[in-house]
């Protein structure tokens, strides 16, 4: 029995790094793009074409920097050390030219600490530079939303803004050791406290909407570097 419970463990994890990764319609030439994260990059509870990666391909391919159709390597629920064991098998044979990171809501939901937060998010931050063929230049971290707004949030919404606070410092932090680019989106994930048009259908994650207000940011940052 116990044997059977690794075993599906690790074709569930292998499966995350096989998810939907392409719209059809999506241009298949111009920049290659990893999304590595959570239930955020994997776009729980919205439509494939709402997911924040696919809009932020298709904003940077109406700028006129063509890129390439998303591959996603997320899963809902991963924690820091949950994206590292989904990755752990993952060698592609080319780099990619974008790199993104969104992780670390699981870990404050499931209360782990900032010390183990701090030492995966750095391991996932080089692995993303390896990725990225070595170039800092080519990747971004997003820091973590704060899903208190939503309606499973309710009386202890101050609690859960401050333990992501703490657990976005760690980010930044890490992210300016190796001069990486993050973009801190947790004030707009705030905005759907008196916005309901920004909690997805299952009302613990963001819609589409929210998604498109992270990608507007984004590309502010991200667009003058290609």
């Amino acid at each position: 029995m116990k044997l059977l419970t690794i075993i599906l463990t690790a074709l569930l994890l292998f499966a995350g790094c096989r998810e939907k990764n392409n719209l059809s319609a999506a241009d298949k030439t111009g920049m290659r793009y990893l999304a590595l994260g959570d239930s955020y990059t994997i776009g729980e509870s919205v439509d494939e074409s709402e997911r924040w990666p696919v809009l932020f391909a298709k904003a940077m391919r109406t700028a006129g920097k063509p890129v390439q159709a998303p591959y996603i390597v997320a899963q809902t629920g991963w924690t820091t050390g949950d994206l590292l064991l989904g990755l752990q098998n993952y060698n592609p044979t080319e780099k990619y030219d974008l790199v993104s990171l969104l992780i670390g809501v699981n870990n404050q939901y499931q209360g782990r600490s900032l010390e183990e937060y701090r030492q995966q998010f750095r391991t996932l931050l080089l692995r993303s530079i390896d990725y990225a063929n070595g170039d800092t230049g080519n990747v971004f971290v997003l820091l973590t939303p704060d899903w208190g707004v939503t309606r499973y949030g309710e009386g202890r919404r101050d609690e859960i803004a401050r333990e992501i606070d703490e657990f976005n410092a760690v980010a930044k932090e890490e992210c300016d050791k190796e001069q990486v680019l993050f973009i801190d989106i947790t004030p707009l994930s705030r905005r759907a406290l008196q916005d309901p048009t920004m909690i997805a259908r299952d009302q613990l994650h963001f819609s589409g909407k929210m998604y498109q207000m992270w990608v507007d940011e984004v590309l502010k940052n991200v667009k003058s570097r290609f």
